[in-house]
C-alpha cells in the first residue's frame, strides 16, 4: 500500500478538464508532436506537477532534464519578472545587454582549466552542437564529424545525422548530411570495445587529416544512459591531440550539475575543447550555448554564428540564477545523494524481478535497463513501456530510453525530497508488479 503525501488520482486519465484540451490538440496541433503523458498541466512547484483535474504526480523526467534546479525556482522567478519590468528582445548582436556577458562570464569560471576560455548562446541543444561543429570546422579547416553509437544530438539535418537511433529520429527525413562518421562505443553492458578497436574503425572510415571534430556525450541520455569506462574519454582526448581535431562534448542531458559536478566530464580528469550545454541551463527557457578554449571560439569569421532570438535576456537572467543555485544550494552533492538513493531502489527491483538487468549512472543521471533474459541480454522494450506507463497512471513519471526503447531513466530535479523519491519509487515497484505479477 503506497503512502500518499505527494501524489493524488482522483479521476480516470485524461479527466475530463485535460480531455477537453485533448480534443483541442487532436484537431489543431500536427499529429508527429505526440504526447507521453495522458493529462494537461496545471502547475508545478520542485518536482510535482499537477494537472487541470487534480490529480498530482511525481516527475521523474525532470522536464527531460531541463529542470535541475525544479519547477518555478524562487530565485528564477524573481529574476524573470525583474527582466520582464525592463525589456524583452532586442537581439545581443544587435542592441547588446548584460546578462548574457555575465552568464558567459559564469559558464567559463565554471570551467575546469587555466583557459582562458570564451562562450557563446544559442536556443536549442540541437543548435549547440551544431554550432560546436562549425566553430571547429572554421578552427581546423576540415570537414569530417566523429560521432558513436548509441548517441542522440538533436533534430537538424547535421545533428539528426549525428544521431544514432532511426526511429522515429530519422525516419523519412533523409538524404543525411554528408561527412559524418559512427564509431563503436563502450557499452560496458553489452559490448567490449577498446581504444585500439575505436582508433582502427577511425582509420577505416575516414582520413584523420579531414577529420574536424569529435563530438561525444560523457554519459549518453538518449541512447541508454551509457556510462563509459574511465579510460574512454582520456583515449579520445589523446585521439584527438594525436590526429589534430578539436574534441567537443555534448553536455547537453548530462551538464549544469546533473551527475555530481557542474560537468559531467570532470568526473574523467580530462579538458575538452568545446562544451556543448543546453536542457537545465535556463531551468526550462529555450537556452542553448557552446563554451570552450578561446582561440578555437573565435575562429569564425565576425558574424557567422548568432540568430536572432540567440541567448536572449529573459532566458540568461534564468541561466545566471540557475548558476548561482547550484553554487549556494550545494545542489552537486545533493544529485549525487539523490542518485545514490535511486539507484538503491533500482537495485532493489533488480533483486526482486529478473526482468532488471543492470542499474547504472553517475550522480543523479540514473538508468535501468531491462531484458526478456539476463543471460541473452534481449531488450524488454515492451515490457518496459508497460511498467512505464502504469505509473504514469499512477502518480509517478519516468521517461523511456535507448536505441530499443527498453531503459527506465531518470533526469528528476534536484530540489526533490528524499520522501518525494520513496513514494515515486513505491509507485514503481507497484507498477512492476502490475505489469510482471
Amino acid at each position: 500500500m503506497i503512502n500518499r503525501r505527494f501524489t493524488r488520482i482522483e479521476t480516470a486519465l485524461p479527466g475530463p478538464k485535460s480531455a477537453a484540451v485533448f480534443a483541442e490538440k487532436e484537431k489543431y496541433v500536427a499529429s508527429p508532436l505526440a504526447t507521453y503523458a495522458p493529462f494537461i498541466i496545471k502547475e508545478s512547484q520542485g518536482a510535482i506537477v499537477e494537472d487541470l483535474d487534480g490529480n498530482r504526480f511525481v516527475d521523474f523526467s525532470g522536464g527531460w532534464g531541463c529542470l535541475n534546479v525544479g519547477q518555478r525556482h524562487e530565485r528564477v522567478v524573481a529574476a524573470l519578472h525583474d527582466q520582464v519590468d525592463h525589456f524583452l528582445h532586442t537581439d545581443f548582436t544587435a542592441v547588446p545587454y548584460a546578462p548574457f556577458a555575465e552568464l558567459a562570464r559564469l559558464l567559463c569560471e565554471h570551467v575546469p582549466g587555466a583557459g582562458p576560455y570564451k562562450a557563446t548562446f544559442f536556443n536549442s541543444g540541437a543548435e549547440a552542437v551544431e554550432n560546436a561543429v562549425k566553430i571547429a570546422r572554421a578552427y581546423t579547416k576540415r570537414n569530417a564529424v566523429l560521432v558513436f553509437e548509441n548517441a542522440f544530438h538533436g533534430r537538424t539535418l547535421l545533428t539528426m545525422t549525428m544521431t544514432h537511433k532511426a526511429m522515429p529520429y530519422k525516419a523519412g527525413f533523409g538524404p543525411f548530411a554528408s561527412d559524418v562518421y559512427r564509431l563503436p562505443y563502450p557499452y560496458t553492458y553489452r559490448k567490449d570495445v577498446s581504444a585500439d578497436d575505436i582508433e582502427q574503425a577511425l582509420l577505416a572510415l575516414v582520413d584523420p587529416s579531414d577529420v574536424a571534430v569529435m563530438v561525444v556525450e560523457p554519459v549518453i541520455g538518449e541512447g541508454g544512459f551509457l556510462v563509459p569506462p574511465a579510460w574512454f574519454l582520456p583515449a579520445m582526448r589523446k585521439l584527438a591531440d594525436k590526429y589534430g581535431f578539436v574534441l567537443a562534448l555534448d553536455e547537453v542531458q548530462s551538464g549544469i550539475g546533473r551527475t555530481g559536478k557542474f560537468f559531467a566530464y570532470e568526473h574523467f580528469g580530462i579538458e575538452p575543447d568545446l562544451i556543448c550545454v543546453a536542457k537545465s541551463l535556463a531551468a526550462g527557457l529555450p537556452l542553448s550555448g557552446v563554451v570552450g578554449k578561446a582561440e578555437i571560439m573565435d575562429a569564425p569569421v565576425s558574424s557567422g554564428i548568432g540568430g536572432t532570438y540567440v541567448g536572449n535576456p529573459l532566458a540568461c537572467r534564468a541561466g545566471i540564477e540557475v548558476i548561482k543555485a547550484i553554487d549556494e544550494e550545494d545542489l552537486l552533492a545533493r544529485a549525487d545523494h539523490v542518485g545514490e538513493h535511486i539507484k538503491a531502489r533500482f537495485n532493489a527491483l533488480k533483486d526482486r524481478f529478473e526482468v532488471v538487468g543492470d542499474v547504472r549512472g553517475l550522480g543523479a543521471m540514473v538508468g535501468m535497463e531491462l531484458v526478456k533474459d539476463r543471460a541473452t541480454k534481449e531488450p524488454a522494450g515492451e515490457i518496459t513501456s508497460q511498467i512505464a506507463n502504469a505509473a504514469l497512471r499512477d502518480g509517478a513519471i519516468f521517461p523511456t530510453a535507448g536505441l530499443r526503447g527498453n531503459v527506465l531513466r531518470v533526469l528528476v530535479s534536484l530540489v526533490i525530497t528524499d520522501e518525494q523519491i520513496d513514494e515515486g519509487m513505491d509507485i514503481l515497484e507497484g507498477a512492476f508488479e502490475k505489469v510482471l505479477g
